[in-house]
């Protein structure tokens, strides 16, 4: 029995392919590990606030010295972290939008990423604080990103394993549909994503 936590950052709804990719890992990991719950968070409907001065002071002000206005801005980024922090396994949607992410998904990781909570510093460097999670990455693009000219300029993964390792989430599997708007590749996308996902 697994606590799986999925993270929307498509503003398409069910036109999403990333939404619909997703959806079929998750009921393949449903199916392999029975009574597992499922606890999904749409950042696009939730629009989490994109960081101001209020949630950066209070991230660098000790908790017991929080002002009332300060708790009141670290309400997202609070409850972002415990429903991390609950979960087993992550599951992350992640489109692609001019070779990065939706800024949705931007925002939900800069209220995540918080000293003393999720990383430390010490004379050793940053130690990343989640540990012991899966991670998979729903990953879609309309062109093909694993090879070709739009290789290079994809920022999607490589960023989001960075920030999932600098956090401590080492353990990153990446399910991918690419190339879904380019001809002769698009056809048969679908179907190689699908196929893709396997434990």
């Amino acid at each position: 029995m697994k606590k799986i936590l999925h993270i929307i950052s498509s503003p398409k709804g069910e036109a999403s392919r990333s939404i619909k990719l997703a959806g079929i890992l998750i009921d393949k990991l449903l199916a392999t590990y029975p009574g597992s719950t499922v606890k999904t968070i749409d950042l696009v409907k939730k629009e989490p606030e994109h960081l101001k001065m209020e949630q950066i002071a209070a991230f660098f002000t000790p908790a017991a010295q929080h002002s009332e206005q300060q708790k009141e801005a670290l309400l997202f980024s609070d409850e972002s972290i415990r429903e991390v922090l609950d979960a087993d396994i992550i599951v992350i949607g992640a489109p692609t939008y001019n070779f990065s992410i939706h800024s949705s998904l931007k925002a939900w990781i800069d209220h995540i990423v918080r000293a003393g909570l999720t990383f430390s510093y010490s004379e050793k460097g940053v130690a990343g604080l989640v540990q012991g999670k899966k991670v998979y990455l729903v990953l879609s693009s309309g062109l093909m990103v694993t090879e070709g000219p739009a290789k290079a300029p994809d920022f999607v993964e490589p960023y989001l394993r960075h920030m999932l390792a600098f956090l401590g989430m080492t353990d990153v599997s990446v399910v991918r549909l690419e190339g879904a708007d380019v001809p002769g590749v698009k056809e048969q996308a679908w179907d190689k994503a699908v196929s893709s996902i396997g434990f």
